[in-house]
């Protein structure tokens, strides 16, 4: 699996941060939408966004839980502190933060979502050890992300390989090595996103 640095997040991100919203906004929305819904099935007292980005997903989370969302990049989290202050109704807390290394208690989240972060984290293993430390036993983790493996997407995973380092995202991320081999309870898998491109994992926290 191709690595990826912190700082080819964060670079990436500061360049795409103006942009986000035109150019991946629309395309991932769907998932976007089906895991806000999964988390409003819940209705979590606490739910953790790891990778709140320019903050697209804040406002369709449930108004009752108090939500906090995390990122690397201070340019997207400068979007998203615009989006919250337009949602009084809501409960938002944002930071600065590496979710490989966060600063929470164990077992604080209810809920804690993952929307595309999984394949762009330099140490995945480091990152879902995180979440499931800060998610409280029994609690829900909501992964959406691209996995490869899908033949109508093989070309595409091909041709984008090699620019994984600059772009700071890996084209080859198998949903079994880096899903179904944790002891965690996979309780749905949906496929989401145009032609199935992405999947909305929901994961009871063992």
């Amino acid at each position: 699996m191709k690595q990826v640095s912190v700082d080819n997040v964060v670079n990436t991100y500061r360049f795409y941060a103006p942009l986000y919203d035109r150019m991946f906004g629309a395309i991932f929305d769907p998932g976007r939408r089906a895991l806000a819904e999964a988390a409003c099935a819940i209705r979590p007292a606490s739910l953790l966004e790891v990778g709140v980005g320019t903050g697209l997903t804040l406002a369709q989370y449930p108004a009752s839980s108090e939500i906090v969302g995390i990122d690397v990049s201070s340019d997207m989290l400068d979007i998203a502190r615009y989006r919250a202050e337009q949602l009084a109704e809501h409960n938002i807390q944002l930071s600065l933060m590496n979710a490989e290394s966060m600063d929470f208690p164990d077992g604080y989240f209810d809920c804690v979502a993952l929307p595309y972060v999984l394949s762009v984290t330099p140490n995945p293993d480091k990152l879902v050890a995180e979440i499931r430390r800060v998610c409280r036993k029994g609690g829900t983790i909501l992964i959406l992300n691209h996995f490869s493996g899908s033949r109508f997407w093989w070309l595409l995973e091909r041709a984008v390989r090699s620019l994984a380092d600059r772009i700071g995202f890996r084209s080859d991320f198998c949903y079994k090595e880096q899903i179904l081999r944790h002891d965690w309870e996979v309780q749905s898998v949906r496929n989401v996103n145009f032609l199935g491109l992405s999947k909305l994992v929901t994961i009871k926290n063992l």
